[in-house]
């Protein structure tokens, strides 16, 4: 299923609003000429019920950035995360090799009617590294120009999960597919080290990043699931080097092993 066929999917489900959420947080990814050294990963979302359920997932962006997500149910209401991403493109104005590794950890629970809400919260501390060569070809000449942006940075987070299951579901190819949607807020504070511009040791910066993700799950089978993540990056600091340059918008697939029937 494409990209438009997810859209396509929220309209037909009546969920005009999160459409008009996804064009206004997507555009900007669009028209944004900016670049940043840190470029967010998709959130890890598990939607954990109960002890011995096991989330896994892939998700990649327009860009070319991949994550993966995993999680483990230790108990009725503490889970273990482990995340990554990795990006690596060759353009002809830009190349760009962007890693991340992130652990943590947290608490999760059900409520509401028929226990169909959850509630995660989740922190942990991660990694990574970022090599950026930004090309410039004299128009005259035709000679080639070259900078390269080399760091390393970590990063610390703390992040908020809300999932809702109400009793609404796509038909489609005479098949019914259950909807799940959700919101995440992930606060980051990132920062770098050993950063060098064109091999000479450079300023060094920091930044805090809220993170606001919107995400629609659409279920394939009692296991997997399909999920669109679309969301906007804020950052509270002025940097040059480090700023929020990159929305998080990709397409991926969830596998839950485990729990309740509130995931089908």
């Amino acid at each position: 299923m494409s990209d438009r066929d997810v859209v396509l999917c929220l309209l037909r489900a009546g969920k005009r609003s999160a459409v008009y959420v996804t064009i206004v947080l997507f555009f900007p990814v669009l028209l944004s000429g900016c670049v940043s050294a840190y470029m967010p990963n998709v959130p890890n979302v598990p939607m954990f019920t109960q002890q011995g359920e096991l989330s896994a997932g892939g998700h990649i962006t327009p860009k070319g950035n991949i994550t993966f997500n995993t999680a483990y149910a230790v108990s009725d209401h503490f889970a273990v995360v482990l995340n990554g991403s990795m990006l690596n493109s060759e353009r002809r104005k830009r190349d760009f090799r962007h890693n991340l590794l992130e652990a943590g950890g947290g608490y999760f629970t059900t409520f509401g009617p028929d226990n169909n809400r959850i509630l995660e919260i989740y922190g942990g501390y991660g990694g990574g590294s970022s090599d950026r060569t930004e090309k410039d070809e004299d128009k005259e000449t035709g000679e080639m120009t070259y900078t390269r942006h080399e760091a390393n940075f970590s990063k610390y987070f703390v992040q908020v999960n809300f999932t809702s299951k109400k009793k609404r579901s796509l038909s489609l190819f005479s098949r019914e597919f259950p909807l799940n949607y959700g919101t995440a807020l992930r606060a980051s504070y990132v920062n770098m080290h050993d950063y060098k511009l064109n091999g000479v040791a450079a300023a060094e910066e920091d930044n805090i990043f809220l993170e606001p993700i919107f995400y629609t799950r659409l279920t394939l089978n009692p296991s997997v699931q399909l999920q669109y993540t679309t969301g906007t990056t804020i950052g509270l600091k002025n940097r040059e080097t480090l700023t929020a340059a990159y929305s998080v918008f990709a397409v991926g697939f969830v596998i839950n092993v485990g729990g309740r029937d509130l995931k089908k």
